[in-house]
């Protein structure tokens, strides 16, 4: 301010004197306590300036030294914030450091200097409780942020951890749902709640959580719809082997809803089309399958498609089979499902046409076994041998370890179930709880003989125990000739080896 009145008095005094030099000064008369001055007007206006300026400056001045004590008040409040801040970073620094005993110092001393940040300095000294491992100053502090409203949340989210780390789940439950219902957008606590829910079995009260997160858009329309596509396969799941025919009936519906929201998802599309089988709809359960395997081809998909007809002869099976392969022709699966449907129909040129496809493919026990089955029906043996060597130390694949060894798909326990439902949700994924824990899965490979030795054993007992559709069954004598006898283990060895291939058999 007393800059600019120096600018003024200066543009007036420079005013005035271009008026004195032009020869037009002017007159002035003052009068004051019988007084009497005169002078020109150009000098009666330079005087007043300077008088109106020297009292402006006196006035300021004389503010500056009333003011002192408060400006040293700021003064001395400044450096406290500043320290504070200093502190207080540190302070954090050592926290997020695990510095544990240099954080509740420096908590304390911010305690001393951040009176205008209290909310930081509780934070500061829950983090350094934390880092310092005491489990008493951790609850203290937590507990004391409930008594901020702006706090709360935070206070509610720490005991909660706090209590999961000491193991008391039911503690830590209430925190979470206290702290759900504070606000709309704290999805950690709609995830401990999810996973509690997920934990306990309780699929109805986690759909409940997955449709309340929607509406407060804690997660987006993608993963509540892949969440509730798992869920609802999950109570499908829960109720699927139950008497009462209510609740196999709302098993078929969750199943059937399941499929609908997520045709990808595999478990929730096999239940389907096995509890509409069940139910005498064949033809939805088809369209089911057949919508799922365009989308994402699993073995379970096709071994369900296969079972939905059993008054079909093997080649009639293989014709429907090599249908739904041509539905997704560029898959991995439709390659395997090839060779799969050539074996049941008999063909077994085509099956090894088909399995040669597939030696580019990763090496894997699934792979191994099917081609030592192609090359086996087709006659060589010694390939067969090979992969079966091969298939022994070779990789287990995911999708197969779906199946159990009865053949079961997605035969799942609870927690199982809560694991694939959190994944499912949040990644899309389908994951293999089964593939995970490395338990038994259905055989990958066929049961032939790897020595010569053993092959006259192995005839009689693969003539007693093969598995269904070997190549050839359910052709007519007349299509394909009579049916050799085949050879017993009593039987005379000839000294020719022996021909590995099974004969075909008469149709049931």
């Amino acid at each position: 301010m007393i800059r600019a009145a120096i600018i003024v008095f200066l543009v007036a005094a420079l005013a005035t004197a271009i008026l004195a030099m032009t020869g037009e000064p002017g007159h002035a008369t003052l009068v004051w306590l019988g007084w009497r001055a005169d002078m020109t007007a150009t000098a009666f206006v330079l005087i007043t300036l300077f008088v109106a300026l020297t009292a402006m400056i006196g006035w300021r001045l004389l503010l500056w030294v009333v003011e002192s004590p408060r400006r040293a008040e700021r003064a001395r409040a400044e450096t406290r914030r500043r320290q504070a801040n200093e502190v207080l970073t540190r302070g954090f620094l050592a926290a997020a450091a695990g510095d544990g005993l240099e954080a509740r110092r420096l908590a304390l001393k911010a305690a001393d200097l951040a009176d205008e940040a209290p909310g930081l300095v509780r934070v500061l000294a829950a983090h350094a409780a934390d880092a310092a491992g005491d489990p008493v100053a951790i609850q203290a502090a937590y507990s004391a942020m409930l008594g901020f409203p702006e706090m709360r949340l935070a206070g509610h989210r720490g005991l909660m951890q706090a209590a999961l780390a000491q193991g008391d789940r039911a503690a830590a439950l209430s925190h979470a749902e206290q702290a759900y219902g504070l606000t709309r957008t704290a999805r950690w606590a709609w995830r401990a709640l999810l996973e509690a829910r997920l934990e306990s079995g309780d699929w109805d009260g986690a759909l409940d959580l997955v449709k309340g997160a929607l509406a407060r858009k804690i997660v987006s329309p993608i993963v509540a719809e892949r969440a509730r596509a798992a869920l609802l396969a999950a109570s499908a799941a829960q109720l699927e082997s139950s008497s009462d025919p209510k609740s196999r009936s709302q098993a078929q519906d969750f199943a059937v809803e399941a499929a609908k929201l997520q045709p990808g998802f595999a478990p929730g599309v096999v239940m389907a089309a096995r509890l509409l089988a069940a139910d005498g709809k064949a033809t939805r359960a088809a369209q089911a399958l057949e919508a799922a395997w365009k989308v994402a081809p699993h073995p379970a998909l096709w071994l369900a498609y296969r079972d939905l007809k059993t008054d079909e002869t093997p080649r009639q099976r293989a014709g429907r089979l090599a249908d739904l392969a041509q539905l997704n022709p560029d898959a991995r699966e439709s390659g395997i499902l090839a060779v799969e449907q050539a074996l049941i129909g008999g063909d077994a040129s085509r099956a090894l046409d088909a399995a040669r496809r597939l030696e580019t493919e990763p090496l894997t026990a699934r792979i191994a076994g099917l081609m030592a089955r192609a090359y086996f029906a087709a006659g060589q043996t010694d390939e067969a041998r090979v992969w079966m060597a091969r298939g022994v130390s070779a990789a287990q694949e995911p999708d197969w370890s779906d199946l159990d060894p009865e053949g079961r798909a997605f035969a799942y326990e609870p927690a199982d179930w809560a694991r694939l439902v959190a994944s499912y949700a949040e990644s899309g994924e389908l994951t293999h709880p089964r593939h995970e824990r490395r338990a038994r899965t259905m055989s990958e490979l066929p049961q032939l003989p790897i020595s010569y030795a053993d092959s006259a054993a192995f005839l009689t007992a693969h003539e007693a125990n093969s598995a269904p559709y070997e190549i050839g069954e359910g052709l007519d004598e007349d299509e394909e000739g009579p049916v050799p006898r085949p050879p017993r283990a009593g039987d005379r060895r000839p000294q020719a080896r022996r021909r590995l291939a099974s004969a075909p058999r008469v149709a049931k």
